[in-house]
């Protein structure tokens, strides 16, 4: 694959163009973007993936949703249907797709959808569901809707402004697109992240003069789960464990793992991988089964029958400077007075 990105090179300043172009007519108000006199927050990122986007989006559900009506709005990546769903209890990872159907399943309380039309997304909201925030999911370089609050992560690993755009970087539009932000998030951040680290983040990052600049931690739970049950994972301790991972960048849950000295084999799919029946005879083949949250959502309707071989790790989202972040996005969302 690495060889195939440095072959495709020269197509780099076409890919360039042709997605500055676009962001140019938008800016230039000769393609249209629709505001809403409404509190409405998009997460997303310029790179292709591995950010966090779906614990960040969970944390401001946790953040908001005591205090306020909150309806989040997907496209529903690789989902088997079309059009506005509003996520109820028929809902699957086929209908709606693997993380909406996650936020369905941890938040009873919220109203989750999708839409690959987000603009058709907020006014279907707007008129069934009347949410006081609406948070886009993945939304970044969706310019048709204009957010009033743009959230954009990038990873402290791969930063957006040292990479350049597809096929042979992971930026899905050129390092300019960062202006439309009005905070940016470094995720996956070492534990211990030093004042003059994040000093030095900062000059790297080149911040504007209106955005705001945090750091967050993706942290694992020593309790894993499965369908019925809930163990530590000294417990897998001397039993053959097949880790399942179908995400953008597992070395991180991988690395923890081995952090825990738990013994495991790694089988690794793509982002979003859509597992085969064939497939799945496989994996039931296997002593226990562990994977991520995400991937869990997919897998556990085929192992219905063995609820107890799967198991996944839960993540939490922990932020720097907390208080700000919480008050910046509170403030935010009471600012509009229409509801």
């Amino acid at each position: 694959m690495k060889l195939l990105r440095k072959i495709l090179f020269p197509i780099v300043p076409v890919y360039f163009m042709v997605t500055w172009l676009r962001n140019k007519f938008y800016d230039l108000g000769w393609k249209s973007s629709k505001y809403y006199s409404h509190p409405i927050i998009c997460v997303g990122n310029l790179s292709t993936g591995g950010t966090g986007k779906t614990p960040t989006i969970e944390y401001l559900i946790r953040l908001l949703k005591d205090q306020h009506k909150v309806a989040t709005l997907s496209r529903g990546y690789r989902r088997e249907t079309a059009g506005f769903i509003l996520a109820d209890d028929n809902a699957t990872p086929k209908s709606i797709g693997d993380e909406p159907f996650q936020f369905y399943s941890k938040f009873k309380d919220i109203s989750v959808s999708v839409d690959t039309d987000r603009q058709n997304g907020i006014e279907q909201l707007m008129q069934l569901e009347q949410p006081d925030v609406i948070l886009l999911d993945d939304a970044f370089q969706h310019r048709k809707v204009k957010a009033g609050l743009n959230i954009l992560l990038t990873s402290f690993s791969t930063l957006y402004c040292d990479d350049i755009v597809l096929p042979t970087g992971n930026l899905r539009e050129p390092r300019a697109g960062a202006k439309r932000a009005n905070i940016v998030v470094v995720t996956k951040c070492p534990e211990k992240l030093s004042a003059s680290d994040k000093e030095y983040l900062k000059k790297k990052l080149k911040p504007l003069e209106y955005q705001k600049v945090y750091f967050s931690i993706i942290s694992y739970s020593e309790t894993v789960y499965s369908e019925k049950e809930e163990i530590t994972l000294e417990q897998f301790e001397g039993k053959k464990i097949t880790v399942v991972t179908g995400i953008a960048n597992p070395m991180p849950f991988l690395d923890y793992l081995k952090s825990k000295s738990i013994d495991f084999e790694h089988l690794k799919f793509k982002d979003h991988h859509e597992f085969s029946s064939s497939e799945i005879d496989f994996l039931k083949q296997k002593e226990i089964v562990l994977t991520t949250e995400k991937d869990y959502m997919r897998l556990k309707e085929s192992f219905n029958s063995k609820p107890s071989q799967l198991w996944y790790v839960p993540i939490s989202f922990k932020i720097h400077s907390n208080d700000m972040f919480d008050n910046q996005l509170l403030g935010f969302v009471n600012s509009f007075k229409s509801y």
